[in-house]
This record gives structure tokens, sequence and C-alpha cells, in this order.
């Protein structure tokens, strides 16, 4: 998978904010959509806190790569599905996290069937969509580009 990509359209969708806000469901959480948790030293710390763009970058590439890694969790094959597959599946899982994404019972049986539109097509037919519109709509129109 092309993670520079990977990166590039994670903070096209998230955003980078270099200090601790609350994300649409209230949670603290900063840089380029980190939610923040009791392990992270910035845990407990009120919001606005500034946060250095070296701790930004560090928690992006830990986070980066704990996706990958849930990725193969959720598709022993990962590595050998079609690029833009491996780019919507990691933008989700970035997104929703893998007990989350793995509740997309059918669009992930559609993938490993090698069936892109209905994947897509579970991919319409879900809360997550109506949460996150445009970034959805996007993801959606990569994985129907599939060929």
């Amino acid at each position: 998978m092309n993670v520079e990509q990977l990166r590039l359209d994670l903070e096209r969708d998230e955003g980078c904010v270099y200090e601790i806000y609350l994300d649409h469901l209230g949670y603290p959480t900063f840089g380029i959509g980190h939610l923040i948790t009791g392990s992270d030293p910035e845990s407990g710390e009120a919001v606005g806190t500034k946060i250095s763009e070296d701790r930004v970058q560090q928690v992006f590439n830990s986070d980066i790569d704990c996706v990958i890694d849930d990725c193969y969790r959720a598709f022993d094959d990962f590595g050998s599905l079609p690029e833009g597959v491996q780019l919507v599946v990691a933008n989700m899982m970035f997104n929703l996290g893998l007990p989350r994404f793995n509740k997309f019972k059918k669009m992930i049986r559609a993938i490993n069937l090698g069936d892109w539109q209905s994947a897509a097509d579970q991919m319409i037919d879900s809360k997550w969509y109506q949460q996150v519109t445009a970034r959805a709509r996007r993801l959606e129109s990569v994985m129907r580009g599939i060929v």
C-alpha cells in the first residue's frame, strides 16, 4: 500500500490541529485525528493545550502503524487487495477503529469476494456514511472505481 498516499488522505480527511480539542463525539483529540487514551501523556490535559509538531507526527506515525496492523487483522490477504481497496479500508479503519470496522460484515464479505460494487453499496448503507458524508462519498467513489 502507498502509505504516503494514505497519510495525505488522512490529513485531508482528519485535518491537523496542534492543540487538544473535542471531536464531534466530545472525545479529547489532537493532531491528525488522534483520540487521546489513558496511556497518552496528554491524557487529562485541558482542551486548548498546545501540542508540538514533533509530537503530532510521532503519534500519527504510530497510529498509521496500528491501522495497518488492524487491516491485516481484518483481512489476512490485505497486502494482495487492489491498492484502492487497501486505501479505502485503511482510511475507514483509521476513522472507525477495528471493533467498529468489523461491524461492516457485508462490506467485508464483499471485499473478500472481490465484489467492489457491493462493498461500496454496503458503505452507503451505514450510520458512518451519514456521519462523515464527504469522506464517505470519496471513499465509496474510490471503491466503485476498482477494476
